[in-house]
């Protein structure tokens, strides 16, 4: 079923993980795909693996003037686009070498996070309104997180920027309705998702596979969720069937936020 027909989508942090199964999806619904990351070697190969209809854009998505060349390279070639997924985004852990607790964070690692995280969001649907809003019928999707609803003692600036994302999601989708463009704009909050973000927390090998087992423990469908998990979710928002969906947020987190089982556990 083509449920994208010949519609154009740009999706940051495309490279791997919930972007690439959500270009991949793209693709498989009948969309031209324009996968952007900082990643350039993996983009390229990842766009090379889709065939035909994906590209591949180098953009580093907290960078304005990037999305300034990127927004008019693409209004180039097409007359306008009809989806945006905002996906590009880090934890923090790997990316900086600093404490990213409430008490210990530096603020410098705090605005990495949120520069990538918020910043790159918030240009992103800047931007995509410029691109979207001659469209039939348009969509953003920001990828947000479970931890932009619940608090994260050991990822402060990571569960900030999630929650902010959480909330301008909601802006956006009320200022497009109010100035009357055909742009609807969600955001979608994946739980434990095995993805390329979890591997420094995972570790490899053995470790690895009861690692995964432990976060299994504390998720009501007993098991980590795979990236297409997520794409097929944004899928249905970037699709015309949630035509009369806007400003929500879609949890795909196996049960987690359905109810709190047990307290933080405490530090020894």
């Amino acid at each position: 079923m083509s449920r994208l027909q010949d519609k154009v989508a740009l999706i940051t942090g495309g490279a791997q993980g919930i972007g690439l199964a959500t270009a991949q999806a793209f693709v498989d619904a009948g969309a031209r795909v324009y996968i952007a990351d900082i990643e350039d070697d993996i983009g390229r190969k990842a766009a090379e693996m889709l065939g035909t209809n994906a590209e591949y854009l180098s953009l580093d998505v907290g960078e304005e003037t990037q999305w300034k060349e990127t927004t008019a390279l693409l209004l180039q070639k097409h007359e306008c686009l009809d989806i945006v997924v905002n996906n590009a985004g880090i934890t923090g852990f790997t990316e900086t070498s600093t404490p990213q607790d409430p008490e210990h964070f530096e603020l410098a690692a705090w605005h990495s996070v949120h520069k990538t995280n918020l910043d790159g969001v918030s240009l992103g649907c800047k931007y995509a309104i410029a691109m979207l809003k001659n469209a039939k019928s348009a969509s953003i999707v920001n990828i947000s997180s479970r931890s932009g609803m619940v608090g994260i003692p050991g990822a402060a600036a990571y569960a900030s920027s999630k929650a902010a994302v959480r909330n301008h999601s909601k802006t956006v989708a009320l200022y497009c309705a109010q100035q009357g463009y055909p742009i609807r704009c969600n955001s979608v909050h994946p739980g434990a998702i095995l993805t390329p973000m979890w591997n420094a927390m995972l570790g490899e090998g053995e470790q690895r596979k009861a690692a995964i087992d432990m976060v299994a423990q504390d998720i009501p469908l007993q098991t980590m969720g795979t990236p297409e998990d997520v794409a097929y979710a944004v899928l249905y928002l970037a699709s015309d069937e949630a035509k009369y969906v806007t400003g929500i947020e879609l949890t795909v987190d196996g049960g987690i936020l359905a109810g709190a089982t047990a307290a933080p556990k405490k530090s020894s």
